[in-house]
Order: C-alpha cells, then structure tokens, then sequence
C-alpha cells in the first residue's frame, strides 16, 4: 500500500480520537485544532520511519501524546509571554443546546480530568478511548499491570473529584 494512502485511511479512521486527545491537553479550542495540525503534521513525516513493531494505531496513540505533552510545555512558556485580549468578542456564532444535564456531567468530568497529572490524564484518555490495558502498556512504556494498578486509583480520584457534581 502507498504510504500516502496508507496515511489518509490512518487519519479518516482515527481523526476523531486523535483530536479529543488533543482537546483533553488543550487549553482552548483554538490550541486543540493546532495541536490536531501538529499531530497529523508529525504522523506524516514519521511514518516512513514506522517499523511495525507495534500496532499502527498504538503508534498513532504515542505519537499523538508526544506532541500534546510538547505542545502543552510549549503553551506554558508562551503564556508566561503573551498578553491576553480578553475583550474581544465574536458575534453571530451559532448556539448549539445540547442536553444541559448531559453537557453538566461531561463538563464535571472533562474539569476532574484535567486536574489529573500528566501521566494520569494520558492513561485515562487512553482507556476512554476503549484501548486494552496492553495496549495503553504499549502506547505508554509501562507495565500492564502498572496500567492497571494506576487506573484502579484513576478512578478513584475521579469518583472523589465527581461526587460534588453528582449530588
């Protein structure tokens, strides 16, 4: 198969995981579609060094994680640099109303996962995204059991962070 072809049928089946692996770093939206560009940028000039060790989408997954943890890093010395313009606003920007109990919980969620580390919002990511222990081990560089000891306490600091929003 062309690597070209190769390429577009890796991002048409995992376009969407990638970017909400970016969404979950990203500060903004803006910031997630950046970190999206950079990823695919980097997806196409390391896959003619893709040596199928590992399953190509446990690649995409490492790769994908690379660049959030970089651009993250990058974002937080450029931020001690950048003036914000907090006064601009944007008018005639369609609203979308999606279910405001569902919107509420995803948002409660969506806060408790950022509080995580680094390592912690990887791996729950990851298991978000339906990957086997083995496969987050894999994507990651730790042991599956690792993976399973730290999701246990994952969820617990989760389940902790949830239960005000719950009630």
């Amino acid at each position: 198969m062309p690597l070209e072809t190769l390429f577009l049928d890796l991002l048409e089946t995992d376009k969407h995981r990638i970017f909400r692996i970016c969404r979950s770093f990203a500060p903004d939206p803006e910031a997630a579609q950046d970190l999206f560009q950079e990823t695919v940028l980097q997806l196409w000039k390391s896959l003619p060094t893709f040596r199928g060790e590992a399953h190509i989408r446990t690649w995409v997954y490492r790769v994908t994680l690379n660049v959030c943890l970089q651009g993250r890093h990058q974002y937080k010395r450029q931020q001690r640099q950048t003036v914000h313009l907090d006064s601009i606003q944007f008018g005639n920007v369609p609203e979308v109303t999606p279910d405001p109990d569902q919107e509420a919980r995803l948002q409660a969620l969506h806060t408790c996962i950022q509080k995580l580390n680094e390592t912690d919002r990887s791996l729950v990511l990851l298991y978000l995204e339906d990957l086997p222990y083995k496969e987050i081990a894999t994507v990651t560089g730790l042991s599956e059991n690792h993976v399973a000891v730290k999701m246990k306490r994952i969820r617990e600091k989760l389940f902790t962070c949830l239960q005000p929003a719950l009630c």
